[in-house]
């Protein structure tokens, strides 16, 4: 990490719920103005997200889409690629999601996948690695340069924290699935994904692409400033709402309104 990404001396105190859930509603009321501006002017945002597995990826990107449209803001996560895709060019199957005019892309990892999991568990070589690192700048500037706003995250969590959430998942129920071999695979190799980050932000940290690094050891907080970040990223203005009067329901008979319908049992 750069001298400017170094953390504060002394750990926050965990955010209040109230607090967390006031500001997020007003952030929430932000990105639905940021919403209709963006197809009003047929904005084009791309928002990458990466980080170590524990790192809170999840949580940030389901804070920012639960109150606008799926249809406008749009979230990749790609799984790993077919047999066929392993032969494309590599970038081949992200391009293809890249967002149109009045879209915002949320990649729940990305393309740099290559700079980061496949490098760390081999399973790509140091050539294609290296390869990938001195392509990406190139291939961001023509995305910036076609009209593509392009914001990219990093996700930073210590290893004590990091290990908190992976045993989280192992012991609830509910968030079993969330544990994959890769998590487990990856938990093992701190250090290696250390330098791969680093290698990563000296490659790719460009001034037309520039990584921010956001510190999740507190969720709610990473949650509320990733979204403030975003949205002072990407200049919008509140479009005036037209105006909405319900009226009064018009009554037609309808004979088949008594048809005798199966209800789910109410046992809450």
């Amino acid at each position: 990490m750069t001298k400017k990404d170094k953390k504060p001396a002394g750990k926050a105190e965990k955010m209040r719920r109230k607090v967390y859930e006031k500001e997020l509603e007003r952030l929430h009321v932000e990105l639905v103005h940021l919403q209709r501006w963006v197809v009003h002017n047929g904005l084009k945002v791309c928002i990458v997200f990466e980080g170590r597995d524990g790192a809170g990826k999840g949580g940030v990107i389901k804070a920012i889409t639960e109150r606008v449209s799926p249809r406008i803001f749009r979230v990749v996560a790609l799984p790993a690629p077919t047999e066929r895709e392993k032969t494309q060019l590599y970038f081949q199957r992200y391009i293809q999601h890249f967002p149109a005019a009045g879209e915002i892309v949320i990649f729940d990892r990305s393309w740099y996948n290559r700079a980061g999991i496949e490098r760390v568990l081999n399973f790509c070589t140091e050539d294609e690695a290296e390869h990938f690192l001195g392509q990406v700048p190139t291939i961001e500037r023509a995305m910036v340069d076609s009209g593509i706003i392009l914001l990219k995250y990093w996700l930073e969590v210590s290893p004590e924290e990091q290990q908190r959430r992976l045993e989280d998942r192992v012991h609830d129920g509910r968030k079993t699935w969330k544990l994959s071999e890769m998590d487990l695979k990856s938990y093992h190799h701190w250090d290696a994904y250390t330098a791969a980050r680093e290698a990563m932000f000296r490659a790719s940290d460009s001034p037309w692409a520039p990584w921010y690094v956001a510190r999740s050891e507190d969720k709610r907080r990473v949650r509320l400033n990733v979204m403030s970040h975003l949205l002072a990223k990407i200049p919008y203005e509140e479009l005036p709402l037209p105006a909405v009067k319900l009226g009064k329901r018009k009554v037609v008979k309808d004979e088949g309104a008594n048809y005798p319908v199966t209800y789910v049992p109410e046992r809450y």
